[in-house]
């Protein structure tokens, strides 16, 4: 456990509690500094303080940083499709199929497992089990990821996804065929009432905006990029069931009998972009449409021209 004390001056007077730390201590969260208050790690003059408490001129401020925790997740020899890498972060291209961080009953074969087989130093804000992991995406969706080296670099990627600056972009194939050529859905998300291993449109539930634009019409679907604001679980799953057209191939949201063989949603996370976290430029990376992608859409093809 390291200790680290803080007097306040009149500069930082009015300041929130959590937003000091986070300045002084760069390398850790927002998130992580609010949930060191909440297990009363940090101290105001002795006293227990809530993260929104403004500081005082002269209050002394005392955090306990509890020491990190080594890695326990093994690294795997699994392949990769790096598209970029420095000393602050990975982008890779995740297959359909593979699980992003291991999680109970699942701890081999994951992302992670092969990210630690290709590199040590990832960042720990999210802890043993995520290491490195600013955002997911579904198994059974493929497409672009960025990954953290440092705690730094995680940070600052992770204010980027907060503030929706963050550029995604997806290709899903609907059933169905869409009317109109483009439109946005805005309807918040949280656990379905019922069955709490679903995602459903919820009155108090969290914010959620999906802009979508059409591709390209077949006979009987629908091919649509989906441009996220928000990024919740299951968001273009839940949002293009919403409106009546949900993914082909998705087992949860979807028809129950499908028309393909497959193994899963027709997902595809094709485009990431953001501010890169040291040199300050905006990178963005486009990748191709993956295999079994690219086969459903050649039989849809030929389907037109019959």
């Amino acid at each position: 456990m390291e200790n680290r004390e803080y007097i306040i001056t009149k500069d930082y007077e009015g300041v929130r509690l959590d937003v000091f730390l986070v300045e002084q201590l760069q390398e850790k969260s927002r998130s992580y500094i609010q949930g060191l208050i909440e297990k009363e790690e940090v101290k105001v003059n002795e006293k227990l303080k809530k993260s929104n408490y403004k500081l005082k001129d002269r209050d002394k401020v005392i955090i306990n940083i509890p020491k990190a925790v080594p890695l326990d997740i093994q690294g795997e020899d699994i392949p990769l499709e790096i598209l970029y890498e420095d000393s602050d972060l990975i982008v890779v291209n995740k297959p359909q199929g593979m699980v992003v961080h291991p999680a109970p009953g699942n701890f081999n074969g994951t992302l992670v497992n092969a990210l630690l087989n290709h590199c040590k130093d990832l960042s720990g804000i999210n802890g043993v089990t995520r290491p490195g992991i600013v955002h997911r995406i579904d198994k059974d969706t493929s497409g672009v990821l960025v990954v953290a080296k440092n705690d730094l670099a995680h940070n600052k990627l992770a204010e980027q996804l907060k503030d929706h600056s963050m550029t995604r972009v997806y290709v899903a194939l609907l059933e169905g065929v869409l009317k109109e050529d483009e439109g946005t859905v805005d309807a918040p998300l949280g656990r379905h009432p019922v069955d709490r291993i679903k995602i459903a449109i919820v009155p108090n539930g969290r914010n959620a905006v999906t802009h979508y634009r059409v591709l390209k019409r077949y006979e009987s679907n629908t091919l649509v990029e989906c441009r996220l604001e928000t990024g919740r679980t299951h968001q273009i799953r839940v949002h293009m069931a919403h409106i009546g057209h949900p993914l082909v191939g998705d087992p949860v949201y979807g028809y129950k009998k499908q028309k393909f063989k497959l193994e899963g949603q027709m997902l595809h996370a094709k485009k990431l972009g953001f501010i890169h976290p040291s040199t300050g430029k905006y990178m963005e990376f486009d990748t191709d449409l993956p295999k079994y992608f690219k086969k459903v859409l050649e039989i849809l093809e030929i389907q037109l021209k019959i």
